[in-house]
């Protein structure tokens, strides 16, 4: 997951506009720089759970750069936008993929910004996105460790048991994918 923050947390992107052009520049650096798997822009701050197809470095000055130079040339503003650098978290397994992606879901229910995820026009919780499939490398979680269970338990990961989905041939990534694809269903039907 990556964060960045606008100069001195200023509410640039409370501006649609501004979000609009972001979220374009995202998705512009899309395939070539990094697979995008969730995305939420605060008024001060963006989250992506990405998977780097270059050096982060490398992504954050894409995305930091190339939105700059567009905010200069597409909206005749020079005021200086980001913070320096940027924060990195790795996703260690699939339970935490879990935790981050939901993190970004959350972040503008969190700020009382909308009562509901799918509400915020600036996040991929809302209907109509594309998104990447979540990474299949991901280590599995062994649920029956976490609870007790003996040792020689199947794996299984944490998102199987929130969303009630039964493992996919045993494999916990394809039952994530797989109960991600039932979410964004879902949406589609409400």
């Amino acid at each position: 997951m990556v964060t960045t923050e606008t100069w001195q947390r200023r509410a640039l992107f409370r501006n649609e506009p501004w979000a609009k052009l972001l979220i374009d520049t995202v998705y512009h650096y899309r395939g070539s720089a990094y697979l995008l798997h969730e995305f939420v822009i605060m008024p001060d701050h963006i989250h992506l759970l990405i998977t780097p197809t270059t050096s982060l470095e490398k992504v954050a000055q894409f995305i930091k750069g190339g939105f700059s130079y567009r905010v200069k040339k597409e909206l005749g503003s020079n005021m200086e936008i980001w913070q320096e650098g940027f924060q990195d978290q790795r996703v260690r397994d699939a339970a935490d993929y879990d935790v981050h992606a939901n993190y970004i879901r959350q972040n503008p229910v969190s700020g009382r910004l909308c009562e509901k995820a799918e509400e915020y026009p600036y996040s991929s919780a809302k209907f109509g996105f594309l998104l990447d499939e979540v990474p299949q490398g991901l280590k599995p979680i062994a649920l029956g460790a976490a609870v007790g269970a003996p040792e020689g338990a199947p794996l299984q990961s944490v998102a199987n048991q929130c969303h009630g989905v039964e493992p996919d041939g045993g494999n916990p990534n394809k039952s994530i994918a797989k109960s991600a694809a039932i979410r964004r269903d879902k949406e589609k039907i409400a």
